[in-house]
């Protein structure tokens, strides 16, 4: 995902694009079928979203200017090239993130544009989250279908993950953790905020320097790290990304911790032993849902009987899942190939089915993903200058501001959130750490 751009093929063909693993930009949507059906498509597009909620929306092509919807006005998009009511209504949150990209059309507040499709969304996805339950339990076709590979996950892991470590420095905070943060205070830091998160896992998990503790989902090592030195925590972690294992082999390194932290470049599939405690901050939306079983099932297989596993993860509203594990949406498509968002329904089915794990904490903290989410961004945009150094192309970076804006609204609409569980083994009987107001 280093180089390469959007490609438009003849007469102006919409080729969306996705990052594979070798950081080239390959095209993926379907080819464009009527000739000068922007027109009909524009007229469509303005007639949707004049209609529901989510305050005003000012749109801007050719010198004219439509106001859509009522309210206050929240966002004016400007639409350079009508293909972009063709590509939306054609390819939905692909189309609108491939002619993004491409440069079609840009907004003066990204999020509250996108907060407002959301909106204007909601009866839709309500509807479809109602069929996709139907088809579901009448005929569920992609849970006949073979789940992604090892060799498929590895390469989907890369395709995010590898993009380039300089890029997330300079997204990230020092600690190089990309993951919800905590704001414990509305004037914390970024830093702040992700030692927070990391001090209130360790906390629930009670780690202490005598545990041994085995992390599914390394990052950048940020908070392997954070248990090794601040609470004297042995650790063992994997990761599948090349360039994440490095990296994390040259922290480890730099900060003296080889004896304490074990760096390992292993399949979740593959881990062995057994462990007092266990982490995974945001990893299991890596694993196709047909895998959520195995790997809810291995967690239990690594924990002592006494053991105790803390996951944070990413999900989807319990409705929206059985839509969601079909639905090809714009950042599977071309941010982050063979992702599912969980439900912590899904999530409580498949530790009964598979495990003899309880839940015995359970805290949502997807309000602080937002503002973590608009930090990345804020980041980005104050690093300009040296992201243009990293020659990444100009579609990259505008590939890049709409996923962190995308997921900005989503979580500002409450269409997803983000959730710490605290999993036992049958023979804890331990008390939970105390949970920071």
């Amino acid at each position: 995902m280093l180089t390469g751009g959007l490609g438009l093929g003849a007469a102006g063909e919409e080729r969306p694009a996705v990052a594979d693993g070798a950081g080239l930009l390959r095209h993926a949507a379907p080819r464009r079928v009527w000739t000068g059906f922007e027109s009909t498509a524009r007229r469509i597009t303005l007639a949707v979203g004049a209609r529901g909620d989510g305050g005003a929306i000012e749109v801007v092509e050719a010198g004219r200017t439509h106001r859509l919807g009522t309210g206050d006005l929240v966002a004016r998009v400007n639409v350079h090239d009508p293909r972009a009511y063709e590509a939306l209504l054609r390819s939905g949150s692909v189309g609108l993130g491939a002619s993004y990209v491409a440069g079609w059309w840009d907004a003066d507040d990204l999020t509250a544009f996108l907060q407002a499709l959301f909106c204007r969304m909601r009866p839709l996805l309500t509807w479809m989250d109602r069929l996709g339950q139907a088809v579901a339990d009448v005929l569920d076709i992609p849970a006949r279908l073979a789940a992604p590979s090892r060799a498929d996950d590895k390469s989907n892991v890369r395709a995010h993950y590898d993009v380039s470590n300089e890029f997330f420095e300079l997204m990230l905070d020092d600690t190089m953790t990309y993951s919800c943060g905590l704001f414990e205070r509305p004037e914390a830091s970024l830093r702040d905020a992700q030692v927070a998160k990391m001090d209130r896992i360790c906390s629930k998990l009670d780690l202490r320097p005598d545990d041994h503790l085995v992390e599914i989902g390394s990052g950048w090592g940020g908070f392997a790290i954070h248990a090794a030195v601040r609470y004297g925590t042995r650790v063992t972690t994997t990761t599948v990304s090349e360039a994440q294992r490095a990296y994390v082999e040259q922290r480890v390194a730099q900060a003296g911790l080889t004896e304490r932290v074990t760096v390992l470049g292993e399949d979740w599939r593959d881990l062995r032993g057994r462990f007092d405690k266990l982490v995974s901050v945001e990893m299991i939306e890596a694993v196709d849902w047909r895998r959520h079983d195995e790997f809810l099932a291995t967690c239990a297989a690594l924990l002592a009987d006494d053991g105790l596993a803390a996951v944070q993860a990413i999900v989807i509203d319990d409705r929206s899942f059985e839509r969601a594990k079909r639905h090809q949406d714009f950042i599977r498509r071309m941010v982050f190939p063979g992702g599912c968002l969980p439900s912590v329904a899904s999530l409580t089915a498949s530790l009964a089915r598979s495990t003899d794990l309880r839940i015995v904490d359970l805290e949502d903290i997807g309000r602080h993903y937002a503002e973590t989410l608009r930090r990345w961004r804020a980041n980005l945009d104050s690093h300009e200058r040296e992201i243009r150094r990293l020659e990444m192309g100009i579609e990259f970076r505008r590939l890049w501001t709409l996923y962190l804006a995308y997921c900005e609204a989503a979580f500002l609409e409450r269409h997803v959130s983000d959730v710490q569980v605290l999993l036992a083994k049958p023979s804890w009987r331990g008390r939970l750490g105390a949970r920071i107001a």
